[in-house]
Order: structure tokens, then C-alpha cells, then sequence
């Protein structure tokens, strides 16, 4: 194999390891979103379920508040009844408390229920703050996680960065400009193996003068479908 090749083979393997890593390092904000809308939601069943809860205990004093007007009208009537002197007139008053009388004993009704209501609401409350803390708890993991995975992926791209600057001035002759020119064009491989007389970047069938070329590496073999520089695959 020619000396450029075996170099440029070992400075693609740390290319190719470096893409790999800005790949996944563009990944973890990703990850880092798609777990944080776990923490929304559970947070937002928090807000919902205390808004439900308020709007029950309003309810309860809302009940609270017209029995209470009830009880003070009742109060009212019985004054005026007692000072009447028309039988007409005191008949009247006794149908009006009788209906609000009814009208407290349906609104007690009422206020057990909607107090039943509230405890449910305050239990449903309840768990959802509980599972909030324990999707915040999970999420804090992951986060942690996410920060040690990216705090390896940088120490790891800078010394696989360091070690590649040093190869690339291993190379020999004037190979690096077109196996860095490749790179950028050619979706990180730029050196591919030949098998078959076929590229291995491309998959076509090079002429027999390239084939040649590449099994005796004795000078640098192209692709001339894709511009790749090939070497005979074992």
C-alpha cells in the first residue's frame, strides 16, 4: 500500500471519529429538550389539577355564601312575621321561609357534594405533585447524564483534534489538499477500499487502468466516477 494511503487511512479514522462526535454532540440538546417536555407536562398536570382544585373550593364557599344569605333572609322574614298583624300577611312570610328552608337543605346537599368533590380534587393534587417530583428527579438524571456524556464527547473530540493535527503532517507529498478537499464533499470518506474493480465510496466499476493502478499501490489511485482515492481492499 502507498504511504500516502496508509496515512490518509489513519487521519480518516480520526475524521471520521470526529464527525462522529460533532453528530452526537448536535444530538444532546435534543435530548436535552425531549427531556425537559417530560417535566412540562408533568407540570402542567400540576397547574391543572390546582386550578381544578380552586375551582371546587369556590364552589364550596359559593354554596357556603347563598346559604348563609338564605339563612340571614330567613332571619328577616321571621322579624317581619312577628310584627304583621294581617293573617294574610304572616301566611305569606311562612310560605316564603318554608321555600327558602328547602332551598337550604338542598344547597347542604349540594355543599357535602362539592366537599367530596374538593378531596377528590385535593388527592388528585396530591399525586400529581408527587409524580412531578418524580419525573423531576428522573429528569435531573438525565440531565446529569446529558452534561457527563458531553463533558466526555468534548475531552474526547479535543484529544482525537490534537492527535489528527499532528497526523496530518505525517502525510507525504501533496495528498492531504485532496484528501481534505474529499472530505468535505464526500460525506467523510474520502479514501475508499477497491473490491471487484468497484469503488467502495460509489459502487462503480472503475477502468482497468485505476484498478491496476490501485492493486500495485505504487502511486495514487482515483475513482474516476467520484474523484475517491482508492486502495485494493484485502
Amino acid at each position: 500500500m502507498l504511504d500516502e494511503v496508509r496515512a490518509l487511512l489513519i487521519l480518516q479514522d480520526r475524521d471520521r471519529r470526529l464527525l462522529a462526535l460533532a453528530k452526537d454532540l448536535e444530538k444532546l440538546p435534543v435530548d436535552e429538550a425531549r427531556a425537559k417536555s417530560k417535566l412540562a407536562g408533568d407540570e402542567a398536570a400540576v397547574k391543572n389539577a390546582h386550578d381544578t382544585l380552586l375551582a371546587a373550593e369556590l364552589k364550596v364557599k359559593k354554596i357556603e355564601l347563598d346559604t348563609e344569605t338564605r339563612r340571614t333572609t330567613i332571619k328577616r322574614l321571621k322579624v317581619q312575621q312577628f310584627e304583621t298583624r294581617k293573617n294574610d300577611e304572616y301566611q305569606a312570610f311562612n310560605h316564603e321561609i318554608i321555600r327558602y328552608e328547602k332551598e337550604i337543605d338542598g344547597f347542604e346537599t349540594l355543599e357535602l357534594q362539592a366537599m367530596e368533590a374538593v378531596d377528590r380534587c385535593r388527592e388528585s393534587h396530591h399525586a400529581a405533585k408527587a409524580a412531578l417530583v418524580h419525573t423531576q428527579k428522573l429528569i435531573k438524571e438525565d440531565l446529569d447524564s446529558i452534561a457527563q456524556r458531553q463533558q466526555h464527547m468534548l475531552a474526547e473530540q479535543a484529544e482525537v483534534a490534537a492527535e489528527r493535527a499532528s497526523l496530518a503532517t505525517r502525510v507525504p507529498g501533496s495528498a492531504l489538499p485532496l484528501y481534505e478537499r474529499l472530505m468535505r464533499t464526500k460525506a467523510g470518506l474520502a479514501v475508499a477500499p477497491m473490491a471487484d474493480s468497484r469503488c467502495g465510496g460509489c459502487h462503480m466499476k472503475v477502468i482497468a487502468s485505476t484498478a491496476i493502478k490501485a492493486q500495485a499501490g505504487l502511486e495514487l489511485a482515483q475513482c474516476e466516477n467520484c474523484g475517491r482515492i482508492l486502495f485494493m481492499a484485502d
